[in-house]
């Protein structure tokens, strides 16, 4: 019975599979449950997930480094890789982020809306360069006409995860993803109008964020089982749930 066993871990060992996923960080808040619920539907695989920002992990995949799918926060990104020959499947659009201002403090008036910034001392921002949060975020201010008023107060995040963490810690409001208000530790901080608003929409460019299988898991069966999940009723569901548009 012990040898049947044995036989039969090495067995399933030997057929399971695994892929390795880097991820956007804003994606972070919604990807433990699309991983749990897609591996509910694959028990016998591995999920390994990396975040990053979507520039740096573009950085990390042009130097080669093992992924098999790549989950960015906006298509510059993922049609950079196809240019570089890179990617297995065409990008494409697997959800729309929106963007928020949040605070903690409760002498932030957010019923101004974006013109808040004034009042504000220091707001948290991503890196426009490589956050695409962040380069919403600038271009919401600038619209606006704030951007002069807001620049000087500025804390910039490597990536919007970073962002949060700043708006809690470090400044009066942050330019943070939507969807990190659904992430456990935020819950309590999700009273709309005390806590968040969103910022119009009319003032930035749509969010689109990419995905694509990568060029070296181009033959993987799980890889194009989780990139076809992504765009399931079941993963609909939860991107909705973290505050994402996927219509």
């Amino acid at each position: 019975m012990r040898f049947l066993f044995i036989i039969l871990l090495l067995f399933s060992f030997a057929t399971s599979e695994s892929i390795k996923i880097a991820t956007s960080a804003n994606v972070s808040y919604a990807m433990s449950e699309l991983k749990e619920t897609f591996l509910k539907q694959n028990p016998n695989s591995r999920v390994d997930i990396i975040l990053g920002s979507s520039g740096k992990l573009t950085a990390q995949i042009l130097h080669l480094a093992p992924y098999d799918i790549f989950l960015s926060a906006d298509m510059k990104y993922p049609f950079r890789l196809q240019k570089e020959n890179l990617t297995a499947t065409e990008p494409k659009i697997y959800a729309k982020g929106s963007l928020i201002i949040f605070t903690i403090k409760d002498n932030i008036d957010l019923s101004k809306g974006i013109a808040v910034v004034k009042d504000a001392k220091k707001i948290a921002v991503a890196n426009h360069k490589t956050a695409p949060y962040g380069k919403a975020s600038v271009e919401a201010l600038k619209n606006a006409e704030l951007f002069k008023i807001a620049k000087p107060k500025f804390i910039n995040g490597e990536s919007i995860a970073q962002s949060v963490q700043y708006s809690l810690i470090a400044t009066d409001i942050g330019f943070i993803a939507k969807s990190a208000i659904f992430s456990n530790k935020m819950k309590k901080y999700n009273k709309i109008g005390k806590n968040w608003v969103d910022v119009n929409r009319s003032l930035y460019k749509p969010i689109e964020q990419g995905v694509v299988i990568l060029k070296r898991a181009k033959k993987s069966n799980l890889a194009k089982k989780f990139y076809e999940f992504l765009f399931s009723k079941e993963a609909k569901t939860i991107f909705q749930k973290y505050g994402y548009i996927t219509d």
